[in-house]
């Protein structure tokens, strides 16, 4: 009789445990990513991990989504295609998520087929590509702020408006990121009557870009626009052209718009702008910031500084948690459910992170243009916000 009754308790306990688990199940909801954690990306990667968790970790002290928790899975793509797409398909298959966020513009490209007819996910990246904003080709993903092209249309819209006519040199990487915006770049520069003087190409991380400079000291530019770098040559190539004694003004899109160039350009970065969607650390007055600052100091004390790479995050785990609760509203919690949420985005506020969001074409096209005040370094704003069409 004993020996019937210990099966008996057993089983009922085991039901227990089962019901329990499944329970906690429904009310969790999985957020994966792959982020650059290590490898030649990391110094960026590891803010941009810490600002998509923080952003999901404040909404679950908050109340999480109308009740249900977000569970972050994170695994190193070490930004190398290979490692980056065995890592998202590990996530997949292992955890079955909601939501993923990648490490790259080649990340989202290698995946976008089987995220729009296999996983069925909302999906958004580092990456401000063009592609990975087409609502035709990709309708599960989306840029969370204008696309490299319009950050081109932007920083032009500014030249055509400061010195009409000027002359323009795009400064490029040979790469699918610096390759990204040139065409509509070329056909901006049309529109607005800008005179494009040179297009230079160059190696990611080069250190002999004298053929480049040389044929922009013959040109002249007014105004040089990187694209596809994060460091290495930009500080070159402005070093070389100022030996020349040339006056060109430099600028950026928004992996120039970092802190870390003003620093590393020291002196240099006199007159240096570039395009950024997010407000800075330093802006004490956005109610975001300062909420930000608050968890920063509670959860990282030693923490004194967050780029604006963490805010690109930071930013896109605001439109992931107000998809998600959308879509469980409406409950439609699943990949449909959370694009027809995205679709439905309009003068979306982050708290004064960035202007108000409007969803089209599965992008948010405003931002605005920032100049480095060398003597503080840091970038101030020159521009109000400026949308692009």
């Amino acid at each position: 009789m004993k020996k019937r009754h210990f099966w008996f308790s057993a089983m009922v306990l085991a039901i227990a445990i089962a019901f329990s688990a499944f329970a906690y199940a429904e009310d969790e909801i999985k957020v994966g990513a792959v982020q650059p954690i290590t490898g030649r990306f990391a110094f960026a990667g590891v803010n941009i991990n810490a600002g998509l968790e923080d952003a999901l970790m404040i909404a679950n002290e908050e109340g999480g989504i109308n009740g249900k928790k977000i569970k972050y899975i994170m695994e190193d793509g070490q930004y190398q295609l290979d490692v980056a797409v065995a890592a998202f398909k590990r996530i997949m298959s292992r955890d079955n998520p909601l939501i993923m966020y990648g490490e790259s513009t080649g990340l989202g490209k290698a995946m976008s087929p089987e995220i729009k007819d296999r996983y069925k996910i909302l999906y958004s990246s580092t990456s401000f590509s063009s592609e990975l904003a087409d609502p035709k080709e990709n309708p599960y993903m989306f840029v969370p702020g204008p696309t490299y092209a319009d950050m081109f249309g932007i920083l032009l819209k500014y030249i055509a408006k400061e010195k009409p006519g000027a002359k323009v040199a795009f400064f490029y990487s040979d790469t699918e990121f610096g390759k990204d915006p040139i065409e509509a770049a070329r056909q901006m520069c049309k529109t607005l009557k800008l005179d494009l003087v040179a297009e230079e190409v160059a190696q990611v991380g080069s250190v002999d870009v004298t053929s480049q400079v040389l044929d922009m000291k013959r040109k002249n530019p007014d105004f040089v626009i990187f694209q596809g770098f994060v460091v290495d040559p930009v500080q070159t190539v402005i070093k070389q052209c100022r030996d020349f004694g040339m006056k060109t003004q430099f600028m950026g899109t928004f992996w120039g718009a970092s802190k870390m160039v003003v620093d590393n350009l020291g002196p240099m970065a006199e007159g240096y702008m570039a395009v950024n969607p997010y407000m800075y650390w330093w802006n004490d007055d956005v109610p975001m910031i300062k909420k930000i600052k608050a968890y920063t100091a509670k959860k990282y004390p030693k923490v004194t500084y967050r780029d604006n790479s963490y805010m690109q995050s930071f930013m896109t785990g605001l439109i992931f948690v107000e998809c998600l609760k959308r879509a469980d509203k409406a409950g439609e919690l699943n990949g449909p459910g959370l694009v027809k949420a995205l679709q439905s985005l309009k003068d979306f506020d982050s708290g004064g992170l960035s202007a108000p969001y409007t969803i089209k074409n599965n992008k948010f096209p405003v931002a605005r243009v920032w100049k480095a005040n060398t003597q503080k370094k840091i970038l101030e704003p020159v521009s109000d916000w400026i949308t692009v069409e």
